[in-house]
């Protein structure tokens, strides 16, 4: 089964890839890998919630944060898709880097990340088995509550 059918039986289909809100590139192929930049939980073009992660009035819950850590990766793996020539050209994930705009007193950025590390699960079986770290930061890029980068590896030419 190629990893097009599975997001086919997933009923997931990959977006478009989000146009850099600064000078740098999506996505870049560097031999055998593709390493993504930071992608933001955006759809349509838009970031369906901003602020801070936490427990409380006025932070975006965690729960939610999870999902849009999932929308950021879906957009990842639209970058790389992309970078690499087609999301069957993917053979494995390699690295997932997620932040996550933190309260001060949060410490539940795993728990976010694990949005990402599920969907890539889902759509890549053991290939999507990934080494991983969750950071949590002050602040992120437009106010976002998450930011996803991941590195592939793909199949050899």
């Amino acid at each position: 089964m190629t990893f097009t059918t599975r997001l086919d039986e997933l009923g997931i289909t990959l977006p478009p890839v989000a146009a850099p809100v600064a000078d740098y590139v999506p996505a870049l192929r560097s031999g055998n890998l593709v390493h993504t930049s930071g992608q933001l939980p955006f759809i349509d073009g838009e970031l369906p919630a901003t602020g801070k992660v936490g427990i409380g009035e006025g932070l975006v819950p965690p729960d939610a944060a999870k999902t849009l850590a999932r929308t950021a990766g879906l957009n990842a793996v639209a970058a790389a898709a992309d970078a690499a020539g087609g999301l069957d050209r993917i053979a494995r994930v390699v690295k997932v880097v997620g932040f996550v705009s933190s309260a001060p007193d949060f410490t539940g950025q795993p728990g976010v990340i694990n949005g990402v590390s599920e969907l890539l699960g889902e759509v890549f079986g053991e290939a999507g088995a990934h080494a991983r770290s969750a950071v949590g930061v002050a602040v992120l890029p437009l106010d976002s509550p998450v930011e996803v980068e991941i590195t592939v590896e793909l199949i050899a030419d």
